[in-house]
């Protein structure tokens, strides 16, 4: 998968508050399906299409314990999509020191404008 596809998975995942809900849960620690359903007011199975696409982002693993199989959350693809954010944040701000040192010059300038006599 390219790097784009994934930051497009990851994007797509958090733009739903209720993934980002599970993410913060799972920041905090692994937790079952079940875990996870308690705060929402909807089904497992509901729950269960959220982890899916958290888990197709790469945001969250399954872990295999006897009987249970808690999710896990999986910092790395968070990383890349702050990396990207962190990029397009440096390029606005030069722009913005640009656009600043920009108006910084025309105020500095004498004011050519005439008024008109009456």
């Amino acid at each position: 998968m390219q790097a784009s596809e994934r930051l497009d998975l990851t994007f797509s995942a958090l733009a739903d508050p209720t993934r980002r809900a599970i993410l913060a849960r799972l920041a905090t620690g692994e937790a079952t399906v079940t875990e996870l359903a308690e705060p929402f007011e909807m089904s497992q199975p509901a729950i269960s299409k959220h982890l899916k696409v958290l888990e197709r982002a790469g945001l969250i693993s399954v872990d295999v314990d006897a009987q249970r199989r808690p999710r896990k959350l999986e910092p790395g693809r968070l990383g890349e999509a702050v990396d990207w954010i962190e990029r397009y944040r440096q390029i606005f701000e030069q722009n913005y020191q640009r656009l600043d040192a920009l108006l910084e010059e025309l105020q500095a300038r004498p004011s050519r404008r005439k008024r008109a006599k009456k």
